[in-house]
């Protein structure tokens, strides 16, 4: 089901058992021993949704108990089947998802390339981090740095849809002019990346944002068979426990998700050098801090970005008018819901200090309390 799907005719002997506040049928029932549920049972802010799972689990028959290590070697072997002996493509960014992919091809000993592009848009020292993390791991990547490139193809454009398919787009053409003839394009796209796509054109499902691995381009090698998604049935804390039976470092494994097109969707508006290094030198202060006050495993996500507002302000003696930057904490289990952080005041503050005094072209910071929904956790 989607969001903005809903029943509209009944079948013959079928029977609406459960509305929401506002008459929609939630529940549905056919016959004595067949029911239907129209809501999210699963994500944490869904009340008595694991009440209901639970319910459903008790009546089934024959029940096998999930055990990840069953699930690794599963997808090893339907990964062996796909690749053959083609040669795949796997894309890294640091991040948990793409990792615990890269892994995963790694252990499957299928033919793979690990491509790491530096498109520009990433955190301050990121890069360099990367390379050291997989060096941990015994994976071998090659990187290319395609800053350049990516910061042209944004100049001037300030729609966040835009941008997004101007970045998903250039991603895959970066890829392909650095491997040739490569066969196949494997991707660490999770489940919350194909519901908020909009999966396909026969969906009524609005879409909340394209993401990256889901741009025309990607599209169309899929329907080539060219794309490998092993990932795309799970949700974040099952990759993370995919990657632990995996012996990927625990550090590595809850570094924060960092999104596909990067700082991009936390500068609204045009995208420059200067609003990047901005946002960096800002993210690396608050990131700083929630880990030396004990807050950064606390938290699912955590990051500074731009606020495209100049307001003015005092510095020394001077009038200033200069950028805003917010401040996002929040916790969440799947990244379908979440909720904001409520920090020590002692951090923000010190937070909030640092980046007045330390960045250059900030004159106020401010704290996001929104939810989500209505809010995504990125800004764009």
């Amino acid at each position: 089901m989607s969001h903005s799907d809903t029943v509209d005719h009944l079948a013959e002997g079928c029977r609406v058992i459960a509305r929401n506040a506002e008459g929609v049928p939630v529940s549905l029932q056919w016959g004595e021993t067949t029911f239907g549920i129209q809501f999210h049972p699963e994500v944490t802010h869904s009340h008595e949704g694991r009440t209901i799972l639970r319910n459903f689990l008790s009546c089934a028959a024959n029940l096998k108990k999930f055990d990840i290590g069953d699930f690794k070697r599963e997808l090893i072997r339907e990964i062996r089947e796909r690749v053959g002996d083609k040669q795949v493509v796997c894309g890294v960014s640091g991040g948990v998802d793409s990792t615990v992919l890269a892994v995963l091809l790694h252990e499957a000993g299928v033919n793979m390339r690990a491509i790491f592009v530096d498109n520009g848009l990433l955190r301050k020292n990121e890069a360099e981090e990367v390379r050291a993390n997989f060096a941990r791991m015994n994976v071998e990547i090659e990187t290319v740095d395609a800053s350049e490139r990516f910061l042209a193809a944004l100049d001037g454009e300030s729609d966040p849809e835009k941008k997004r398919r101007i970045i998903g787009g250039l991603f895959i053409d970066v890829f392909w002019d650095a491997v040739g003839d490569a066969e196949m394009l494997a991707q660490g796209t999770l489940y919350p990346d194909v519901i908020e796509s909009a999966s396909n054109a026969k969906s009524k499902a609005s879409v909340i944002k394209t993401h990256h691995n889901r741009v025309e381009r990607v599209l169309e090698l899929q329907a080539q068979g060219k794309v490998l998604e092993p990932l795309a049935e799970l949700f974040k804390d099952e990759v993370r426990e995919l990657g632990a039976s995996m012996g990927i470092p625990h550090d590595i494994l809850w570094r924060h998700p960092f999104p596909g097109p990067g700082l991009a969707v936390r500068c609204p508006g045009v995208v420059t050098k200067e609003r990047l290094d901005i946002i960096r030198e800002c993210d690396a202060i608050f990131i700083g801090n929630l880990k030396k006050y004990g807050w950064y495993d606390k938290v699912w996500q955590a990051y500074a970005g731009l606020i495209p507002v100049k307001t003015v302000g005092v510095k020394g003696d001077e009038r200033s008018y200069e950028w805003a930057t917010n401040l996002r904490a929040i916790v969440s289990e799947d990244a379908m819901t979440a909720d904001w952080v409520e920090l020590p005041p002692a951090l923000l503050r010190e937070t909030s200090n640092r980046i007045l005094n330390e960045v250059k072209g900030i004159n106020r910071v401010l704290y996001d309390i929104s939810t989500k929904p209505p809010a995504s956790i990125e800004w764009e």
